[in-house]
């Protein structure tokens, strides 16, 4: 296992306490292979959010009971985070790039990941990112502010860059995320000379397509790959949690910066995924790999993979 810029900064101690926080995964969680395609969802680690973050706007006995009948204990929510990697023909795509090592020490294990699994940060072809947030885009600069995956192709949608580089965000965004818009733009500064743009519906790479699914953010964008029959959607944060998000996409939930709109877009979203029992990978969905089931008035989350 070679030994990474970010152990080395980090030292002994340091490494073996973050290490301590989650345990390291060997090989992808799950995967599934769809005609020419290797979808594996790998880990980043997790996040520890206060309850308020998602639950806020919620109901609170409503929300708190779907909880309870999800088994998800009091305190703090852990909720996981997935990167999909897709290896396609000579390519190997990365969907988001994880926290790195500046978010929350949970966080941030791709580089571990990735030498676990025998990949080097040269071997990704490219990189395409969900949206701007800091545990999807804050891995792009390692502990040396240089691009953590050299050799890769970013792609982004043009509407989050924008609104991610605008001067105005960091005024106009709600004060609880003005650190995100600070992270953010410092981030795609660096990296912008490496970014191609895309808009919706454009194929991006050959059989992945992109999807508006804004509300999380502005420009939130999804990927459907597809390989004659098959197919499957990178959702991102477009559907944010396996419990409430389910069992009620129609309520407004915390962590979408534009609540109303999100609740929209994932209600439409689940209606689709449902209909056409597509396969989905979810940033924050347990083993990320599954498919959307129609639940009496709401839906659920199958695993699989």
């Amino acid at each position: 296992m070679r030994l990474s810029r970010r152990a080395f900064t980090l030292g002994g101690t340091a490494a073996l306490s973050a290490a301590s926080l989650l345990p390291r995964r060997a090989a992808a969680q799950s995967t599934v292979e769809m005609g020419g395609m290797r979808i594996e969802m790998i880990s980043d680690g997790n996040l520890v959010l206060p309850r308020d973050f998602i639950l806020g706007p919620m109901p609170g006995e409503g929300a708190e009971a779907i909880l309870a009948d999800y088994g998800v204990p009091d305190g703090a929510l852990m909720p996981p985070c997935n990167l999909t990697l897709l290896r396609h023909e000579d390519r190997v795509i990365l969907f988001d790039v994880g926290s790195g090592p500046d978010f929350q020490p949970t966080a941030g294990l791709l580089p571990d990941t990735l030498d676990a699994m025998g990949l080097y940060p040269e071997d990704i072809t490219h990189l395409v990112i969900t949206h701007g947030h800091p545990d999807h885009i804050w891995g792009l600069l390692d502990d040396f502010d240089e691009p953590y995956l050299p050799d890769a192709q970013i792609l982004m949608g043009r509407a989050d860059f924008d609104y991610w580089l605008d001067p105005n965000t960091v005024n106009t965004i709600d004060t609880a995320r003005q650190s995100f818009a600070v992270g953010a733009q410092r981030r795609l500064e660096a990296v912008a000379d490496l970014v191609t743009f895309f808009e919706d519906g454009e194929e991006i790479l050959p059989g992945v397509a992109a999807r508006a699914t804004v509300g999380h953010t502005p420009g939130h964008m999804s990927f459907e790959l597809r390989d004659g029959s098959e197919s499957l959607m990178v959702i991102g944060d477009a559907i944010g949690n396996h419990h409430v998000a389910f069992a009620r996409p129609d309520w407004h939930s915390g962590s979408d910066q534009d609540p109303e709109t999100a609740a929209r877009t994932r209600v439409s979203l689940m209606d689709q995924l449902a209909s056409e029992q597509m396969r989905i990978a979810g940033f924050h969905l347990p083993g990320g790999l599954g498919r959307v089931e129609r639940d009496g008035s709401g839906y659920r989350f199958v695993t699989e993979g």
